[in-house]
């Protein structure tokens, strides 16, 4: 368990999950090594210990059932905030009317992967830097075009190292916060406010970045598990060879 967090406020976990998914059913429920997709999530954001509430934020009472297997609140939202066109920003606005809190966080349980301590740095990074809100990127350094141009690289020069490529940050969605005053000040004024005032990007592991969308996401992630609890203590393995060359890899 890591040591509590004083952040000077309320800091709320909201877990949403919603019982319909166009394209992989029900797959906050979906089973992922002994425990529901979605315990996952509850679990690390219990674990991470920068939060004084965690809430599950779902539309139907079988996941209050398992908030209460794992100790946390639930809240059951409307119908009509839980469909497949719903708006994240409406979600939010709606949550934070019914929960009094300083900073919402919005812990994806479709980034099951994510550790603990990962969430735990990304509240404390958003609380240090004062921000109004955050999503969480990863980081790549590989060619990419926008509307069919360059993006990061010339295409008039020598074919640039990746290594030596400005990273793109993509979008990853494993955590989202939003300081509460303002995001509702911004809604309020403007009718939508996900990303708004001082913000934040901050780039994450590619274990968080892995996104739940579709069976074979599932099917990966079970690999991964098995693989990290068999290979936790055993170090990579070379091919034999009488001298090994002195190049970069």
């Amino acid at each position: 368990m890591t040591d509590k967090f004083t952040s000077n406020g309320v800091v709320i976990a909201m877990i949403p999950a919603r019982i319909g998914s166009e394209r992989l059913r029900m797959k906050n429920l979906v089973m992922l090594k002994d425990e529901p997709m979605i315990g996952h999530i509850i679990r690390k954001a219990k674990e991470s210990g920068v939060f004084d509430r965690v809430v599950v934020n779902a539309d139907h009472p079988i996941f209050n059932e398992i908030a209460n297997q794992y100790g946390v609140e639930f809240y059951h939202r409307a119908s009509s905030l839980a469909s497949s066109s719903t708006r994240s920003d409406d979600v939010i606005y709606d949550f934070m009317q019914k929960h009094s809190g300083d900073y919402v966080a919005w812990v994806n349980p479709i980034s099951p992967l994510q550790p603990a301590e990962e969430i735990a740095a990304v509240v404390r990074y958003f609380i240090d830097e004062k921000l109004d809100s955050l999503i969480t990127v990863r980081k790549e350094q590989v060619h990419c075009n926008f509307r069919g141009e360059p993006l990061n690289y010339s295409s008039g020069e020598k074919f640039a190292k990746t290594q030596d490529l400005d990273p793109v940050e993509r979008f990853v969605y494993s955590i989202m916060m939003w300081r509460t005053e303002t995001f509702v000040e911004t809604y309020n004024q403007k009718g939508y406010a996900l990303l708004f005032g001082k913000m934040g990007f901050y780039p994450v592991s590619w274990l968080s970045s892995i996104i739940i969308k579709y069976e074979e996401d599932i099917r990966l992630c079970e690999y991964i598990l098995d693989g990290m609890k068999a290979k936790a203590d055993k170090s990579l393995e070379y091919y034999p060879v009488s001298t090994v060359p002195d190049v970069e890899g």
